[in-house]
């Protein structure tokens, strides 16, 4: 895109979300810039602290366990999680939904190549992406939007791709990764159709950070009475969706740890929620989750016991409880 398609379909967007929404996205967002570029680190982003990362660095390299915690970085674990639901229409029943989290796909040692390979081999009907497609906070996005479009076109998904934004992206982002065959929702919603037949994704705005989701807004524009699955980008409103009445809840955000303990025990996650909702899949009442470990990585392109993950939900029809 020209500059100036930029700043049109910028607009566009405004238009569409509310100048409310996109005025204080876009002010945080310049806020949070100046703060970091004038050195001052705040909030809770393991690559803005220098002391610790080189600790961490230093810490691997003198044990010998730099080069493997690198190589695991692309050691992708696929999970097939099944997500039985009361009430899903007869045509999704073995309905399969590819989510992907967290690519930080420029940070990534290959640049995507690797899961570029894996994606086509995969089943699935929809893929979605529940944000952070960017490795840095701040500063130029144009290679994220460039190797997010190389990667959107290794995805074979009849009903598409959609996404949300998570705390590393910004707001300018979206008419690039809409651009790129991505569609994004920002507290909106999106019937996926089978004949007569439907469910509703419900996408958020980032609630970790910007605290600009809007769960409220999106529910009100989809069916109360249809299966509804929630996307965010971290598991921190798990008891409002419930509440809201969601069926599943898919997020991810904390990494699994990303940089564990033996037996994957995580040791900083970022997440403002109880453990068991940190990683992996969770129920909350009657409401099915899943916290992605993610695929990419933050400070640095390595993990140990914790393997970066590609998972395939499958919904089934069950019995609704009499």
């Amino acid at each position: 895109m020209t500059h100036f398609q930029e700043q049109e379909a910028l607009t566009k967007l405004i238009d569409r979300i509310g100048s409310a929404h996109a005025g204080k996205r876009l002010e945080m967002q310049a806020h949070y810039s100046a703060l970091l570029l004038g050195g001052h680190h705040i909030h809770v982003h393991m690559e803005e602290f220098p002391a610790f990362a080189w600790l961490l660095k230093a810490s691997l390299k003198t044990t010998g366990l730099w080069a493997r915690a690198v190589r695991n970085s692309t050691n992708y674990r696929l999970v097939e999680h099944s997500v039985p639901l009361p009430h899903l229409p007869d045509a999704f029943n073995g309905f399969r939904i590819l989510h992907l989290s967290d690519l930080h796909i420029e940070g990534m040692i290959d640049k995507g190549q690797a899961l570029q390979a894996i994606l086509p081999t995969l089943d699935y009907d929809l893929c979605v992406l529940t944000g952070d497609f960017r490795f840095r906070t701040y500063g130029s996005y144009d290679k994220t939007l460039r190797l997010m479009k190389e990667l959107v076109q290794t995805i074979h998904a009849p009903f598409g791709v959609t996404g949300i934004l998570g705390n590393h992206d910004w707001l300018e982002m979206v008419p690039g990764l809409e651009d790129a065959g991505i569609r994004m929702l920002l507290n909106e919603t999106q019937p996926i159709e089978k004949g007569s037949d439907a469910i509703w994704l419900l996408g958020l705005d980032d609630v970790h950070y910007y605290e600009t989701g809007d769960l409220q807004k999106a529910v009100d524009a989809a069916p109360s009475d249809a299966v509804r699955l929630l996307l965010v980008h971290s598991p921190e409103i798990i008891p409002e969706a419930f509440a809201a009445g969601m069926d599943l809840y898919l997020c991810g955000h904390s990494h699994g740890g990303q940089i564990c303990l033996p037996g994957g025990k995580p040791i900083i996650t970022h997440c403002r929620c109880a453990r068991p909702y940190k990683a992996g899949p969770w129920k909350h009442e009657s409401m099915r989750g899943y916290t992605s470990r993610g695929v990419g990585t933050s400070l640095f392109p390595i993990r140990m016991n914790c393997q970066p993950e590609i998972i395939i939900h499958t919904l089934r029809k069950i019995p609704a409880a009499k």
